[in-house]
């Protein structure tokens, strides 16, 4: 039984989960599956970096109307998680995400990707100049008026003809760099709670244009983080955020951990570490 069985909250329970909602990489999804229609994934293969590593693209399709989360994805969503130990010669996957939506659906705002995504993985290899074998189960949830677990199951033998098109638009989707999108200061306060910190972030940073979004994460995943307030005067943007550890109790913030997406409908901004003031 896969340890997401722990987390996810769903009107699936894990006995559903580890009777077989899993989908082979390139080929449709299995038809005896009853979620067949709604995703299917597909490995790209890509190209050898100059530094030796392979990129490739994972493809999720979704029905229309159907979304899955972003690596945040809020309160409401599942994040995905990646399993890649099956693989052979490989000493790491590193994940770059696209810009995602902000989905506002029943009162609640999530983060996700509908229709389609192309997700690039950089692999590199423990045998630089030998092929490569990836085999990875992803542990994701999909949602329509209800959220559903599922485990896809990845198979690719690399080098193969790549398909680089569309993980070079994906790359091309990243948020743009702090750095080269203007910002300045990013200065951070923590404020001690009963049952954490709250989180003052104050960004110079010019208007992304339309509703402004901030997502916090931190380096430990374990913290649960609210969703952040924003607020803006000019060029200096504001969120506000509570920080909760499992052991509901003040603790010291790393600030170089912390990490804030700015989003926007047509923009993104990735910001990363603060100092204090």
């Amino acid at each position: 039984m896969p340890m997401f069985c722990a987390m996810v909250k769903s009107v699936l329970t894990c006995l559903a989960l580890a009777a077989g909602l899993a989908f082979s990489p390139l080929s449709p999804a299995r038809a005896e599956s009853p979620y067949a229609s709604v995703i299917t994934a597909e490995i790209l293969p890509g190209w050898e970096t100059a530094r030796g590593t392979q990129m490739v693209g994972l493809r999720l399709k979704l029905a229309p109307e159907w979304k899955t989360y972003w690596r945040a994805p809020g309160d409401a969503g599942i994040p995905p998680r990646f399993e890649w130990s099956g693989s052979e010669n490989l000493r790491s996957a590193d994940l770059f995400w696209p810009r995602p939506e902000v989905i506002y659906q029943n009162g609640m705002r999530t983060i996700a990707y509908k229709h389609e995504v192309v997700l690039p993985i950089e692999l590199t290899p423990q045998k630089p100049g030998a092929p490569i074998t990836l085999n990875g189960v992803v542990e994701l949830g999909v949602c329509l008026d209800i959220c559903m677990p599922m485990e896809l199951a990845l198979h690719a033998d690399l080098p193969a003809a790549p398909e680089p098109a569309p993980i070079r638009a994906a790359l091309a989707q990243r948020p743009v760099p702090g750095y080269q999108a203007g910002v300045g200061d990013v200065i951070c306060s923590a404020t001690p709670l009963p049952d954490g910190l709250r989180l003052t972030t104050r960004i110079t940073v010019p208007p992304l244009g339309g509703k402004e979004v901030a997502v916090v994460e931190l380096a430990d995943p374990s913290i649960w983080v609210a969703e952040a307030e924003v607020s803006r005067r000019g060029n200096e943007l504001t969120a506000v955020t509570d920080l909760v550890p499992a052991n509901a109790a003040p603790f010291a913030l790393d600030r170089s951990g912390v990490r804030i997406t700015l989003l926007s409908d047509s923009r993104a901004i990735d910001i990363q570490g603060c100092v204090g003031g």
